[in-house]
């Protein structure tokens, strides 16, 4: 009778293993779906600090494309490049210590 007792399955041991298996699996795949969610949500956080750079320097550049298509702004360019209008007569300054 003693060896008929040592092969006995214990199913409320079985039962217990089972169950904490599952749960281990369980919590396992919420681990992932939370891991997997905390990555997205900082891939998005970098990409909308990427737009918002971009943005700024769309408004920035769209600032200096409205600026150079200033006519004063044009001439102001052309003068510091040394050209004049038709009609004026340029004069060269030479000799001014410092230069």
């Amino acid at each position: 009778m003693a060896s008929r007792g040592a092969t006995r399955i214990r199913w409320d041991r079985v039962g217990r293993v089972c169950l904490l298996a599952v749960f281990a699996i369980v919590i396992g795949l919420y681990i992932q779906h939370a891991l997997g969610y905390l990555a997205d949500r900082s891939q998005a956080d970098q990409q909308a600090a990427v737009a918002r750079r971009l943005q700024r320097d769309n408004a920035r550049l769209a600032a200096q494309q409205q600026s150079l298509n200033d006519p004063a702004m044009i001439e102001l360019d052309a003068r510091r490049l040394g050209m004049v209008k038709p009609g004026e007569r340029p004069y060269a300054v030479t000799g001014l210590p410092g230069r």
